[in-house]
């Protein structure tokens, strides 16, 4: 299957965040409400001035993903 690389997700017993699925490496899911993120990969062994960069461009394309989608809706 090929899956998109970020999905909407949310949770009706938390009605007022907004969660945005990053499906690609490094997998994570983010609650665009508060910007706190949960990661699925372990990523220790990576070089921590890289992985910064690389997480702030991913944070940032998770939020842009999300204002496109609500304009779709419109």
């Amino acid at each position: 299957m090929n899956l998109p690389k970020f999905l909407l997700a949310d949770n009706s017993e938390h009605p007022e965040d907004i969660f945005v699925l990053h499906t690609e490496y490094p997998r994570f899911l983010i609650n665009l409400k508060d910007d706190e993120v949960e990661w699925f990969e372990d990523l220790a062994n990576e070089n921590e001035q890289d992985l910064a960069n690389e997480l702030e461009k991913l944070i940032e394309a998770a939020g842009a993903f999300y204002d496109a989608e609500m304009e779709g809706l419109e």
